[in-house]
């Protein structure tokens, strides 16, 4: 068997692993078909270091063309004066505008940020950057409030909405675009469009650093992001990839995404009421977003092997730190659940009672091996009919 046959086939191996399970990874979704070609498109083959208009390389009249339309559609989606959909990853575009932050956590309690304290940490540390953002956290953040802290010690203010920016796209949670220094986001998870990051600014300023030009005038904060993307931090840029994002910004700004979009959130709300129904300890008691962190101390089963038996009955999940955790990172007290992929599958709040019920199942039979591939069979059988992208 040749290498390129062994390829294809696994592709088509992870294809079937996609269509026959339930897929709760809060960081993952499916790509429309449109989206996916654009990806596997001819625009693979162009090098196209610089920017729309100001490349080293010739040849890229069509690519100027694809990433205006990708800046402009994320402009509009996000109320942005600027846009650079060249980051190749949310780290990326997170990098490209990082100093030492300080860190905050949640309260114990109840779960939740406390901006008093976060006001605090501000005062003593005296950071020259505070990032305003989560990969676990099921509730709105006030980026007023974190603008106003900022201020408050001279900090520059990044949001990072890699989780909740399709929701924050179309209005159902707060925006940081009027409060925030700079946002970064990935464009994978809830936005539903291929792998990279994205970094926004709501209205174009100069530089609070100093940095100026020959001339003596200070640079636009646009200038300096444009220069730490490339060529400070990635060389040339993904054409198709970009090609993949104007197009899922688009899908994006579209009537039928809100409907999708507000459905993900629904049906996140609706999985975590069951959950709690079933003695699950939801952190800060609920979800304003796409997704819950469950704290499984009380089922006496790690986040390790949760997510372990899950894999096995083809409910794919991540161990999850839980805040004022015991365990380490590696084996984890927590799980986090998300909607995004379920609910472009075509899944209503109806189906998350049966989800929550499979998932319960596993938990309590973890150790069970026959019981999970019982469990695999009723998932793959509940799972059969649905495709991977439903519009």
């Amino acid at each position: 068997m040749s290498n390129t046959k062994k390829i294809f086939d696994l592709i088509k191996k992870e294809e079937q692993r996609q269509l026959s399970g339930i897929e709760l990874i809060a960081s993952e979704n499916f790509t429309s078909p449109d989206v996916m070609s654009a990806c596997g498109s001819v625009l693979t083959n162009k090098y196209a270091e610089g920017y729309p208009g100001k490349r080293y390389y010739g040849g890229c009249e069509v690519v100027d063309e694809i990433e205006n339309i990708a800046i402009e559609k994320a402009k509009v989606l996000f109320g942005a004066e600027y846009a650079n959909v060249q980051p190749h990853s949310g780290s990326q575009a997170n990098q490209a505008v990082f100093l030492a932050p300080s860190f905050y956590g949640v309260e114990k309690e109840t779960g939740l940020l406390n901006y008093d304290k976060i006001n605090d940490i501000a005062k003593k540390e005296q950071p020259n950057m505070i990032i305003a953002g989560a990969s676990a956290y099921s509730r709105d953040m006030d980026f007023k409030k974190f603008r106003e802290i900022a201020d408050s010690v001279g900090a520059f203010l990044l949001a990072d909405i890699s989780h909740p920016s399709g929701l924050i796209a179309k209005g159902l949670l707060n925006s940081p675009i009027p409060h925030c220094h700079v946002v970064t986001t990935t464009t994978h998870k809830t936005l539903r469009g291929p792998r990279g990051g994205l970094i926004l600014i709501g209205k174009d300023f100069e530089n609070p650093f100093g940095i100026k030009f020959k001339s003596g005038k200070l640079k636009m904060m646009s200038n300096l992001v444009d220069l730490a993307v490339f060529p400070g931090n990635q060389g040339g840029p993904l054409e198709h990839i970009i090609g993949a994002k104007g197009i899922a910004f688009g899908e994006a700004l579209q009537d039928s995404f809100l409907n999708y979009i507000n459905q993900v959130k629904i049906n996140a709300d609706s999985m975590s009421k069951e959950l709690v129904k079933r003695g699950y300890n939801i952190i800060s008691n609920g979800t304003d977003n796409h997704m819950m962190l469950i704290d499984l101390r009380n089922k006496n089963i790690t986040g390790k092997d949760a997510e372990k038996a899950l894999v096995l009955a083809d409910i794919t999940a991540n161990k999850n730190m839980v805040p004022f955790d015991d365990k380490s990172p590696f084996v984890t007290s927590g799980i986090r659940f998300g909607t995004p992929a379920i609910t472009t599958r075509g899944l209503k709040e109806k189906d998350m009672e049966k989800i929550v019920e499979l998932i319960d199942s596993v938990i309590i039979n973890y150790n069970d091996t026959e019981m999970i591939k019982k469990i695999k069979n009723e998932v793959n059988e509940f799972m059969s009919s649905r495709p991977l992208f439903i519009a």
